[in-house]
């Protein structure tokens, strides 16, 4: 069965937040702001070079509903979009503090 590539993004994107925030974040020992965002950043970067892999040098085209995009533009901004929910549920879950107190 072949997926769109819109929808081969989506589950990658999928799989790589549900492994996330279903195993790597509730395993973390200490789950602060900052161990979060760096783990973060390197699952998006495993993203990113998984959907390299995929869709570098096809040129094919990712709709953005709005507008055509290409597979990284895609890739990034539909993690981010499918990511802030599930960071605020786990922030406000484990009183992960967005701010710094001493800021407010």
């Amino acid at each position: 069965m072949q997926f769109a590539p819109e929808a081969q993004i989506l589950i990658l994107n999928g799989v790589i937040l549900a492994v996330a925030y279903l195993g790597i974040y509730p395993s973390l020992e200490e789950k602060t702001l900052n161990r979060i965002m760096t783990i973060d950043l390197v699952l998006s970067a495993l993203a990113v070079f998984v959907a390299g892999a995929l869709f570098w040098g096809s040129g094919v085209p990712f709709s953005m509903l709005f507008f055509e995009t290409n597979w990284a533009v895609f890739t990034i901004v539909t993690l981010m979009v499918m990511e802030v929910p599930l960071f605020l549920n786990f922030a406000k879950k484990y009183g992960i503090s967005l701010f710094d107190d001493d800021q407010r």
